[in-house]
């Protein structure tokens, strides 16, 4: 029951700000105070006054989300391939390769239920970093 409600923890902890982004980002919202002719006004955040203040991410965020959702569609081997890949080819990269793989490992374990079928995908990508992210999601 304990490793259940962390999961469930766990997954919620990183779709429910997705959702919060969204549901902001797509909302529809009327500024009756901006000035006595904002009645028949309506701002989105497709609107050309909208603010563009871009968040900026780093690059090793960037690909951490992008490998979580290849292995979402693919498998964990394929993700790791291309987390190795990326630190090849970007070796500013690489110091944040072993936190990487391990949110892959327990990505994995989140995906397959269990650390048999996750541990099959294993490749030799920032030492035993999936592994560890195995391990550490059946803690």
């Amino acid at each position: 029951m304990n490793t259940a409600a962390r999961r469930i923890g766990r997954t919620l902890a990183l779709v429910l700000p997705v959702v919060l982004v969204l549901s902001g980002t797509l909302a529809v919202t009327r500024v009756p105070w901006a000035s006595p002719s904002a009645e028949s006004q309506i701002l989105t955040a497709s609107s050309d006054r909208a603010s563009t203040h871009a968040v900026h991410r780093a690059p090793h965020e960037l690909l951490r989300d992008r490998l979580l959702a290849e292995l979402q569609e693919k498998d964990p081997g394929v993700a790791l391939t291309h987390l190795q890949v990326a630190t090849d080819e970007r070796p500013s990269l690489a110091r944040h390769c072993a936190d990487i793989a391990r949110a892959l490992g327990r990505a994995a374990v989140a995906k397959y239920g269990g650390t048999k079928e996750a541990q099959a995908y294993a490749r030799p990508v920032c030492d035993t970093s999936f592994a560890s992210g195995i391990t550490q999601a059946y803690r």
